[in-house]
């Protein structure tokens, strides 16, 4: 099967940039799609050829833009790599892998690492096309180099004001604009003291993480618990870490934080990898506010929040891979319908400390086997003039994947 759309890569630098190969594919095209900026790039063809701009909203637009063009050779225009945070990848999963033809140019990610003399190895690339900006502090560290792709030119004065919001107001910040063009830019700085002047569109923004007295929070399960902000309703920090190690976070994979309180385990669940996705149900709007508070400041502004009561608030969420039940287990039907709905493989982990809920939990480890725990956990602290332990209520932990 022949492609339906070629996709071409084009570089700031414009037709020039262009290899012979994209140039003759271009110019035999009937019809070229892309943004205005691209579409301004190119040369008049000695045929009538139809230049559009892509449509608004885009995905949703998509399907009746190509069949407009139906039997027309079509290219359509990207910057750089299209895969890299381009249409190319929107196109492919419309149409399908063998629908799509793709000729990179050099993507703004190769340009920005040649210009900081960054490798590739060395290097960290978030995307901020089309995504909350928040997320360029899930897991800030010292000596961490970042190649952030900039929405617009807003973009790096609101990522300097993240960053010294989180302790590192220090960190070195380079704003390289219109890469690879005449009028290409470069502005160097601090995140403390780079203002909110705005910068050329097109930019990319190459951070060097140095912390300013910073929290280090690491990449391990079990942040501390004044880490979040809560009201007492909080899966604690040891507890958290041996539910966590269970539920085991998988790129792509989907949890749901059942009776989430503070949504700990929700944003922990997502710090483990971008791709981690979470449902925070929660039934008191004040958490739920909170949860959303807690899910920005860490970075993972993509955690959902569902506020409603379970088990009638998970009926039309997106099937889970792993749920977590921090409180409320003995809700009449809860434990079923999240059992039922995990797939083969799916985890779930449940937390109890009352009498009732410990039988419960004894119940459905011995008919559907997995694993039953008693979690104690003490902490000294001080006994007059001494120090001694103090214990934390026990928390039994029943955890078992579906076979």
């Amino acid at each position: 099967m022949s492609a339906q759309v070629t996709v071409v890569g084009i570089g700031a630098d414009g037709w020039t940039g262009l290899t012979q190969t994209a140039r003759d594919v271009v110019a035999a095209a009937d019809v070229v799609l892309g943004g205005e900026r691209h579409l301004a790039l190119l040369p008049d063809t000695d045929h009538d050829q139809i230049h559009q701009a892509w449509p608004a909203p885009l995905r949703a637009g998509l399907p009746d833009l190509l069949a407009a063009h139906q039997g027309r050779t079509v290219v359509a225009l990207a910057s750089g790599d299209p895969l890299v945070s381009g249409i190319a990848t929107t196109l492919v999963e419309v149409l399908g892998a063998q629908a799509v033809e793709v000729l990179p140019s050099l993507s703004s990610v190769a340009l920005a690492r040649a210009r900081m003399r960054w490798s590739d190895e060395s290097t960290e690339v978030i995307t901020l096309v089309g995504r909350d900006v928040r997320t360029v502090v899930r897991i800030p560290a010292p000596g961490r180099r970042l190649l952030v792709l900039s929405s617009d030119g807003s973009t790096p004065a609101e990522v300097a004001l993240l960053l010294t919001e989180a302790g590192y107001g220090a960190s070195v910040m380079v704003v390289l604009a219109d890469l690879g063009a005449d009028e290409e830019s470069r502005r160097d700085g601090v995140a403390a003291s780079w203002g909110t002047e705005p910068s050329p569109g097109l930019n990319v923004i190459a951070i060097e993480q140095v912390s300013s007295g910073a929290r280090i929070l690491g990449l391990a399960s079990g942040l501390p618990d004044d880490a979040f902000d809560h009201d007492g309703q909080i899966t604690k920090r040891d507890v958290r870490a041996s539910a966590l190690a269970r539920l085991a976070p998988t790129p792509g994979q989907l949890l749901w934080d059942v009776g989430a309180g503070a949504g700990s385990v929700a944003v922990e669940w997502m710090r483990a990898h971008p791709a981690c996705r979470a449902v925070a149900v929660e039934q008191r709007a004040e958490r739920a506010d909170r949860i959303g508070r807690n899910a920005a400041m860490h970075g993972v502004p993509g955690l959902e929040i569902a506020i409603g009561h379970a088990p009638d608030a998970l009926a039309d969420l997106p099937a889970p891979d792993a749920i977590f039940v921090g409180g409320g287990a003995t809700e009449p039907g809860l434990l079923d319908a999240c059992w039922q709905v995990l797939a083969p493989g799916g985890r779930l982990v449940v937390h109890g400390v009352t009498l009732q809920t410990e039988a419960l939990l004894a119940h459905q480890f011995a008919e559907r086997g997995g694993e039953l725990t008693r979690l104690h956990v003490e902490h000294a602290a001080p006994i007059g003039s001494f120090t001694g332990w103090t214990p934390s209520r026990a928390i039994t932990q029943w955890s078992v994947t579906k076979s």
